[in-house]
């Protein structure tokens, strides 16, 4: 009778933890659990650029800026990262469509330029560690033909956290980096490289 008492206060331990973990990502991230969102509800910032809430269904037109610069589709990926670099880095890029795939030109040499973009590309891995404002590209897979894209905002010797939009109410996400003897390795499967200015 013991062993059972104590699995039970176990489960019940795990699923408290479970709960607060839940919770405490929720209000880093400054998400509400208790509101409804809709297209274009801002759910996230960056140095003070908004993250918008994309439902994919309702979410329809082009975001331009006012010298008519394409910013992109609303509130896609691509829109907040070019809406980022426009606003805090005053950086149009020569190219402004495409989905988030495109952003990388798997023909450049890691540290070389991205005409396109009017931006430096590193591959992962790299010789150069990524470092806030990069845009990190994530490869395209089976349920997402189009790739993401995302915006570097915090760098520590093993981590990075980048924020992005059009992934539901997730604002933020991170992974591993690690040294492999003169290169910058991104622990994420499907990240390609990053952009800099």
């Amino acid at each position: 009778m013991k062993a059972k008492s104590s699995s039970i206060v176990i489960i019940i331990l795990i699923l408290f933890l479970g709960l607060f973990a839940l919770l405490f990502y929720y209000q880093e991230n400054h998400i509400s659990l208790l509101k409804s969102y809709k297209c274009g509800d801002k759910i996230g910032e960056f140095n003070g650029v908004a993250v918008y809430y994309n439902d994919d269904a309702t979410c329809k037109g082009r975001n331009l800026a006012k010298n008519g610069y394409n910013l992109g589709l609303k509130w896609q990926c691509v829109e907040f990262i070019k809406r980022y670099y426009y606003t805090i880095l005053n950086h149009q890029m020569p190219d402004s469509y495409g989905n988030a795939i495109d952003f990388f030109d798997k023909k450049l040499k890691d540290g070389t330029y991205n005409k396109k973009r009017d931006l430096y590309q590193y591959r992962n891995p790299s010789t150069t560690k990524p470092q806030i404002n990069d845009i990190i590209i994530f490869n395209k897979h089976l349920f997402n033909a189009f790739g993401h894209i995302a915006i570097i905002s915090k760098v520590t010797e093993n981590k990075i956290i980048w924020v992005q939009q059009n992934v539901g109410l997730q604002v933020k996400d991170s992974c591993e980096i690690r040294k492999v003897k003169n290169n910058w390795l991104i622990e994420h499967s499907r990240v390609l490289g990053i952009l800099r200015k």
